[in-house]
Order: structure tokens, then sequence, then C-alpha cells
């Protein structure tokens, strides 16, 4: 079996690669090891509206459950920060019917789709010259297709195959030195309004946050994820999502005066950040989760990574049919990815860092600082789920700059 580009999981970045790969004109391969697509699950279920239109994708009520405008904060000692975007910002969605309507766009491209196939191995031959001045080389990966073992030839390799990528590990790239282990149920729970996600950042979760999400009236998917490292620190014998998610449950008092005590879900799993700084060699290139392609200040990857996913199907599709395959040609799609979104992860990686250090009071603090109607209105009009830089950087030549330095100090400063 003889393909130009075979891409490695077929979750929402690689449909959209394999996609893009067939578009410019490529022999696509799409493999999933599971046997059917968007199980399981290991994902809020939260999209930014930037997110699912990157995808090609116009909001439909085969994948979208509830739309939600805005979020509510609360800081450690209750107090509420409201903000409100004042249109719809994100989807709540199911990830299952998502992920199919992706995969389903691909194959309707040429793209073929093969489940129940685990890549178990990957090597390369030796360079052979092609046109003059490029090297091509053949990649023969190794799977398990219904168990049993074959070998499929291919020109590029996409990994799309998520934190624990083993796409990654077989070529020889490093991974994203953190991940965040999260977890997450679904719940009866009685939200204020449906129209906002509620956040609870500090000791709740280490380092990172608490959530809850609507899906309706009556449900709502209720979860965290934390730094282990600062998990640790914060005392706790036993420092697993689930230790730290059961006394969210049973000891916020807003939480809990709304949480039924039933769970209709439960998903786990890890967030990478931080990209690394190699994510190309001979044949093979990452995306997505692999590439730790996520957003530091919410754990959210579809956007970025269905962005990137587009830049590495076009690539990879040219490289193979131009016979040049080496990790120079390659190197375009980190390149162009990295222009695009690699500021914007770099600074969300500070604000990440900044916030998951703060103790509760200072949180507490920081949130008071900001509930003021004139904040809030720069909030309104800047904030943005997918690009956090816009409004830091309008906080910082705000009219509250006194204000907002008596909360934040010297931080504001170094982001830019």
């Amino acid at each position: 079996m003889n393909y130009d580009v075979v891409v490695v999981g077929a979750g929402p970045v690689g449909s959209t690669a394999a996609r893009y790969a067939a578009l410019n004109g490529a022999k696509v391969l799409l493999l999933e090891e599971h046997a059917s697509i968007g199980s399981p699950v290991s994902c809020t279920g939260l999209l930014s509206t930037r997110a699912v239109a990157e995808c090609d994708l116009k909001p439909s009520d085969e994948f979208v459950f509830n739309s939600v405008r805005g979020a509510m904060v609360h800081a450690p000692d209750g107090q509420c920060l409201p903000i409100d975007g004042k249109q719809t910002r994100a989807y709540v969605v199911s990830r299952k019917n998502f992920d199919r309507a992706l995969t389903v766009m691909a194959v309707e491209e040429g793209v073929e789709l093969s489940l129940r196939t685990r890549a178990v191995g990957l090597e390369k031959t030796s360079p052979e010259t092609g046109k003059e001045g490029n090297e091509g080389s053949q990649v023969k990966l190794r799977v398990l297709r219904n168990g049993k073992p074959e070998t499929i030839c291919t020109s590029v390799v996409i990994g799309a195959d998520g934190v624990k990528s083993r796409i990654a590990s077989y070529a020889g790239l490093k991974k994203s030195a953190r991940v965040l282990p999260g977890i997450q149920i679904e719940a009866s729970y009685v939200s204020d309004d449906i129209d906002f996600v509620e956040l609870f950042p500090g000791s709740s979760a280490p380092g990172f946050f608490a959530w809850t999400v609507p899906v309706d009236e009556k449900i709502s998917r209720i979860g965290l994820a934390l730094e282990s490292g600062l998990a640790w620190k914060n005392g706790q014998e036993e420092n697993s999502p689930l230790v730290y998610l059961e006394k969210f449950l049973s000891s916020n008092p807003h939480v809990k005066s709304r949480y039924s005590g039933d769970m209709l879900d439960f998903v786990v799993g890890g967030i990478p950040i931080g990209p690394p700084e190699k994510m190309v060699t001979d044949g093979v290139l990452l995306a997505g989760d692999a590439a730790g392609q996520t957003k530091p200040t919410s754990g959210g990857g579809i956007y970025t990574g269905a962005f990137a996913a587009k830049i590495a199907g076009k690539v990879a599709a040219k490289a193979a049919l131009e016979g040049d395959t080496s990790a120079g040609r390659l190197s375009e799609y980190d390149e162009l990815w990295r222009k695009a979104l690699g500021k914007e992860l770099e600074i969300g990686m500070k604000i990440h860092d900044y916030m998951g250090k703060l103790e509760d009071r200072q949180l507490n603090d920081l949130i008071s600082s900001l509930n003021t109607p004139s904040i809030l209105n720069t909030i309104t009009e800047y904030g943005d789920m997918d690009h956090p830089s816009v409004l830091m950087r309008k906080l910082m030549f705000s009219g509250n700059s006194l204000r907002l330095m008596k909360a934040f100090g010297t931080f504001l400063k170094t982001l830019f």
C-alpha cells in the first residue's frame, strides 16, 4: 500500500490535516486506532466560535448542545467576576458528532479511512535523489489493522495522535515537557445561567482551574486540570485530579448547592502545553496535541490545532508530490504555524505560569481589582479565548493602568 501522505489519528486535527493534504493533490490515508470516530472522549467539548469556523464547519444541531456568551469567574473567597461577551463566544458540543463530521468531510475529499488501525513502528528508507537538489525518502509505517500486522509505505507521515504520540516517539521527536492532568464528569447540575460557563481558579485546582460547562438547563460538565508539581506543594497527600475533583464537588459552597451527586459520564486526559522546539524530521511532522499546540490559558487545542493542521496537510502534500520530504523541506510547516501562533502561545504560557502561582488571597485581590464597570467593559470588548494577548495589551494601556498595576504588579510589562 503506497500513499503520498498518511495521517495517524482521526480527531479534528488529523481529519483536517488529511483533508487539506487531499485538497492539495495527495493520495491520503487516515488511520484511527479505535473502532469508531470520536471515542473515547477526552475533552471538555467547549469550542470557541473561531475554532468551529477554523474547522470549516458551521454550528449545527448535529453537534451543538448549547451556546455560551461568557464566564462567571469565582474567586476562592466566593466573589464573582461576571464576564459577558454579549454574543455567542463558544459552543458546547458533542465531540463524537463533531469529530465524525470532520472525518466525513475528509472522506468526501477522497481520503481513505482505516479504523482499528494502530501504528506500532516506523522506519525510513535511505534517501534517494529525486528532482535535482531534492531528496526524497520513503517511510514504512508498521501497523496492526484489526490485530494483524501490515506495512504501509508513504512519503510523509503526519502525527496527529495526541498527547502520548507514538509517531513522535518512533520518529525521535520530543513531546511537550509539561502535561496537565485533567478529569471531568457530566452530571445533574443546576446552572444559574446556561449562557455562562463557571471558572474556579485557585487551590481547588493548583496551577490551572476548575470549571462547570452547561450542556442544558439540567446537565453540566464539571471538571478541573492542574499542575502536578504545584498540587504536591499544596499539601495534598495524593495529588491526583480525582482527589481534587471529589474535594471540589463536596467543599465548594457554590458547586455543592447545585450538584446533585450523580455522574452520567466520566473522562480523563492530559493537556500538553508548550510546543517542543522541533516538530519535523525527514518524512514526519506533528500537529495538534502531539505537537503541544494547545492554549496554555484555557487548555483548548481545536482552534490552534486545526489552524496548524491545514498548513501541515498542504506542506506535506506538496513535499510528497515534489519528491522532497526532507526535514528542510517540511520545516516550512513549522515556520508558518509558529509565525502565526507562536507568539500567542508564548504569551499564553507567561499568563498561565503567572496565574498558576498566585495564592488564593492574591487571586481574591486580583479578581476584586478587575471587578469594575470600566475594566469589565474592556474585557467584554477585547476578550478573546483564542488570542488573550489582545486583551492584555488593551488592559496595559487602558485608563485603569494604576488600578491594574496594583493588581498585576509589573507582570503586564513582561508580556510584550
